[in-house]
């Protein structure tokens, strides 16, 4: 910088030349008068011969410019008419106003000025551009190409109108080779497909010794008909486990066809008495062979874990389902749940507290399973606490009971607020009846607490909670209190509950099977009868279950103006908010399958500016499937959804469109 300004202060400059001249002459003058008037003679020469140089230098470099903008204009255009890549010019409308060669040779059109560009190119839609994105780009695939559309949105506007205007430059980069490079690679990634036989011992143990290799075999035949269709290969790696391979591109001949897979083998009758279903789950687009195997993994889970029959697909983050239309099938064996209550038992005593939570708007089932749960703990001698957001309609009559006959267990009743101060990375929390982070009562805790069970019956959703160190997941169950009651049987050679915890379990089995009508297996009578010989009175818990009389008018008024649609499928609704609504429409529901040729019922009503849905059936149709559309989920029979910010009416056309959508797919 030193430099730069000591070459400049040496550098000639002829004002400076004049000044000094000037100052001299002046000098001289004081002495010299007649010397002095000459020297301004040329000094008067000097400055006119400085003036002119300087006027016909800055003539010279102005011509000198324009000469270079007249180039520059020549080159710009020449530049642009000759782009490489087409150029198209358009109004904000749509109109085109200018375009280069390569344009036309894209479209092949003769003239396309003042036309519309979607009349030429009908894949682009001008509304797609927005004015305030000045730069962006838009995918347009025209005459088997595909394209990256540029596009710069100009500023025309004259000063001196009022109105803004603008043009559109479109600049079209062909990215068809890129394109097809990409397609062809999707297309032969490797997915890969763990296929269990859900009801692999059941079917052997219930088949003649003859029959069996016939039955197997065609299995095996079946699947590997579909591997050879698929252009892969299948291998068996355990008796009732098989691993398909197979490319990309054939993902979509299984989902078009809804993985006819299940259907065929469903149907199979060489004298197995009862059908076999298969669990299919498929991990797609994984980084690498080992994680695309890991989401097969996470896949087959889910679909175990939704009650088998059914195929899941993971997509990275993304979980598609199909088929789950039949009912889950009953285990007879009780090898797991004595396996979880001995994992539940080490896992309580290596904990310092232990907290348990159902889902918001507790019911019977989860505040059941909760106090059963409560037992277990305090069995093992360690501190517990229920987490408890407050008492609605479904459990108002049990709780009044708790706290008039056993008012010790509210200490080790607390608040979510209060868990969340309670809890520490040490503890424990137990999860009951529900397997979505979001509906439990205290999500928050789930991030405190480290360690975290689940015990539930419903179908797996795509939501579940994050890494659980224990799950106990099982969609055949009639309830989560028969789950729990299990557990109890084995936690201990021998434990004592209390007739009350008793009777808050057996409330729970009784309010999920409809006492003991739907989705009741051997295991549940077992289950009642622990409970019976524990201290259950039936007649108390048929008392917790009786309504008040403004609730059985509401329940009649609700049935009343049930709408049937497709002959065979009852909607109603509850416009009334009320305290006791979801009850109400979920008892609505249970009383609408008693007409006859109803084999579904939908009811929905409004609690706290949300619109609750309940749904059941008598399992020729799945509420579970109609309601996932929709947000919610549940079992086949029974099931439910929360929809927020919409109204009544929209709710029940959301629900109906999910209802034809499901009847369609059922058709296919």
């Amino acid at each position: 910088m030193t430099n730069k300004k000591l070459f400049k202060f040496l550098t000639p400059d002829s004002k400076v030349y004049l000044w000094i001249i000037g100052i001299l002459i002046g000098i001289i003058a004081i002495y010299e008068p007649r010397i002095a008037i000459f020297g301004l003679l040329v000094l008067g020469y000097l400055i006119y011969y400085h003036w002119k140089n300087l006027h016909l230098r800055r003539v010279e470099w102005t011509k000198y410019i324009e000469g270079l903008t007249s180039e520059i204009d020549s080159v710009t255009k020449y530049a642009i008419n000759n782009m490489p890549i087409p150029l198209v010019m358009l109004k904000l409308d749509g109109t085109i106003n200018w375009y280069n060669p390569k344009f036309l040779e894209m479209t092949e059109f003769l003239d396309v000025l003042d036309k519309n560009i979607s009349d030429i190119i009908p894949n682009l839609d001008v509304d797609d551009i927005k004015i305030e994105n000045e730069s962006s780009i838009i995918k347009v695939t025209f005459k088997e190409k595909n394209y990256d559309v540029l596009y710069n949105i100009v500023d025309i506007s004259n000063a001196l109108e009022n109105k803004r205007k603008y043009t559109i430059m479109l600049y079209w980069i062909d990215n068809t080779e890129l394109y097809n490079i990409k397609t062809k690679y999707n297309n032969e990634k490797t997915n890969i497909c763990l296929t269990h036989i859900d009801n692999y011992e059941e079917v052997i143990t219930t088949t003649d010794e003859s029959i069996r290799p016939l039955i197997l075999a065609e299995i095996d035949k079946k699947l590997n008909t579909l591997a050879s269709r698929l252009n892969g290969f299948v291998r068996k790696t355990d008796n009732d486990k098989y691993l398909i391979a197979f490319e990309n591109r054939f993902l979509s001949f299984l989902e078009n066809r809804k993985f006819y897979i299940l259907d065929e083998t469903r149907e199979l009758d060489l004298g197995n008495k009862i059908p076999v279903t298969l669990s299919m789950g498929v991990g797609v687009n994984g980084k690498s062979i080992a994680e695309t195997y890991e989401y097969a993994k996470g896949a087959i889970d889910i679909a175990l874990g939704r009650g088998g029959d059914q195929a899941v697909i993971k997509d990275i983050d993304k979980l598609s389902f199909y088929g789950g239309k039949s009912k889950a099938v009953e285990k007879r064996t009780k090898v797991k749940a004595r396996v979880i209550a001995h994992a539940l038992r080490e896992l309580i005593d290596q904990s310092e507290k232990v907290f348990i939570m159902g889902h918001k708007i507790p019911d019977m089932d989860s505040f059941g399973a909760a106090m059963g749960i409560y037992r277990v703990v305090k069995t093992r001698k360690k501190k517990c606490y229920i987490v408890l957001g407050g008492v609605n309609t479904s459990i108002k009559k049990i709780y009044e009971k708790l706290k008039r006959e056993h008012p010790e267990y509210l200490e080790d009743i607390i608040m979510p607020e209060q868990a969340k101060v309670l809890a520490n990375e040490n503890s424990l929390c137990i999860v009951v009846d529900t397997h979505r982070p979001q509906n439990t009562e205290a999500p928050q805790l789930l991030e405190i607490i480290e360690q975290v069970v689940v015990i539930d019956h419903h179908r797996r959703g795509a939501e579940f909670i994050e890494e659980p160190v224990l799950i106990y997941l099982e969609p055949y169950a009639s309830s989560t209190c028969e789950l729990v009651t299990e557990i109890l049987y084995y936690i201990n050679d021998k434990i004592d509950i209390t007739k009350f915890e008793a009777e808050a379990l057996l409330a729970g089995i009784n309010l999920d099977t409809k006492n003991f009508a739907l989705k009741t297996g051997v295991r549940t009578f077992e289950a009642a009868s622990f409970l019976r010989r524990a201290g259950a009175d039936t007649t108390e818990v048929r008392q917790l279950f009786r309504d008040d009389l403004e609730d059985f008018k509401l329940r009649a008024e609700v049935i009343r103006n049930a709408n049937i649609i497709k002959d065979k499928i009852a909607i109603s609704r509850l416009d009334k908010d009320t305290n006791s609504s979801i009850l109400i429409a979920a008892q609505s529901a249970d009383e609408l399958l008693n007409i006859e040729g109803i084999i579904a019922s939908f009811v929905l009503c409004i609690l706290d500016d949300k619109i609750h849905i309940s749904g059941r059936s008598l399992g020729e149709l799945s509420v579970q499937l109609i309601l996932e559309k929709l947000g919610g989920g549940g079992h086949m029979t029974s099931a439910g959804a929360q929809l927020k910010d919409i109204s009544l009416d929209e709710a029940e056309n959301m629900l109906e469109e999910a209802i034809i959508e499901y009847l369609k797919e059922g058709d296919e």
